[in-house]
């Protein structure tokens, strides 16, 4: 097959196997950077009850989608790909909550857990209309699949310390945010009103739900890519390029998250809480997050997705446990830690076990 040829099928041009896996697993490592760090930047900035800081990073990830699809030129996909974006931004919504309830390396470290089982799930089993995947060692991959599973359930018992951004007086960096409101609520977030004994089971839930969809984000483009060589599909002849259905993706999100932010202005009267100190560190996390999934995607064109999603999702839930206990200090006891470093091992074990039985020999 000629290099052309090779890229019209989606795959890579004739490369020695090794520089395939190295650029494979270098941009592997660049998305989980990405990931477990976008939401860095907006860690010490209060953010409300997060609505507007959504809808600001999500314009960000479609700028960055666009640019993508201007410079690659890529070939328009379906718009079917654009509900991976509608089931991403739902979860998304719940974001901030999540951080301000649990912390940020407790909630991307669940997101990571709970997206690597749906994800394992999914191409294991055929849920969602996928083809079911078969494995050379099921044994091991059944054991993978279950210190994910047990490193979700210690992760429930990481206690972390959650403080909210210092007050203007005391943060220089910080200016007094002012909402469009004329009479302010008592709180800017919905979760400070919550006890801190609800605070952290309810963010646990949350951050399972949120990751169940962020990891079935991307199940519409895996069925149209698997569909698109049936005759009696609606998807035939579709690409099978993962990079061609970035932009539908990033489409999804921004549609979505305004969709919901509309709907968020409806219920406040059109009175919402506006935080412009947020404004660039929420565009700053959109295209961290979207120059991450641009990596992604292209580390599944060498390695394959099966290859690549344990090892992203589990590796920026690492990055963002070492950025919460290291630099936030969210987790201050040893044994807490410790429940870290165990979970967090499980987690990135099973990455290892799922990797294994799939990159050939």
């Amino acid at each position: 097959m000629s290099e052309a040829q090779d890229e019209a099928a989606g795959g890579v041009p004739a490369h020695p196997a090794y520089m395939n896996d190295i650029c494979g697993f270098l941009s592997c490592l660049v998305a989980v950077l990405l990931y477990g760090s976008n939401f860095v930047p907006v860690k010490k900035v209060d953010t409300g009850d997060g609505m507007f800081f959504q809808w600001v990073s999500c314009a960000a990830i479609w700028v960055v989608g666009l640019v993508g699809d201007t410079l690659l030129h890529s070939s328009k996909a379906h718009p079917a790909a654009m509900l991976g974006g509608v089931i991403w931004a739902t979860g998304n919504i719940t974001s901030v909550p999540v951080v301000k309830c649990i912390g940020l390396g407790l909630g991307m470290l669940l997101w990571g857990a709970s997206g690597l089982l749906i994800g394992w799930a999914s191409s294991r089993f055929g849920l969602f209309g996928l083809d079911p995947e078969e494995v050379t060692n099921p044994v091991l991959n059944y054991c993978g699949a279950g210190l994910c599973l047990l490193s979700a359930v210690i992760f429930f018992f990481v206690k972390s310390d959650v403080q909210k951004p210092m007050s203007p007086e005391t943060t220089p960096i910080l200016i007094e945010e002012r909402s469009l409101s004329d009479i302010p609520p008592p709180s800017d977030s919905w979760v400070d009103t919550i006890s801190p004994k609800t605070r952290r089971p309810l963010g646990c839930v949350i951050a399972v739900l949120s990751g169940l969809l962020f990891g079935s984000s991307y199940v519409p483009m895996l069925y149209i890519k698997h569909h698109a060589t049936s005759n009696s599909s609606m998807f035939t002849g579709s690409s099978q390029n993962d990079l061609d259905y970035c932009f539908a993706q990033t489409c999804g999100i921004f549609l979505m998250s305004t969709v919901y932010f509309t709907i968020y202005c409806a219920a406040m009267k059109n009175r919402p809480r506006i935080y412009p100190r947020a404004i660039l560190p929420g565009f700053l996390t959109g295209v961290m997050w979207g120059i991450g999934t641009y990596c992604w995607l292209l580390a599944n064109r060498f390695l394959g997705p099966v290859v690549t999603f344990p090892i992203v999702t589990a590796g920026y839930g690492l990055v963002a446990a070492l950025w919460g206990t290291v630099v936030f200090k969210e987790v201050k006891v040893s044994r807490g830690r410790m429940h870290v470093v165990d979970a967090a091992l499980f987690n990135g074990l099973y990455s290892v076990f799922h990797s294994a039985h799939c990159l050939p020999l």
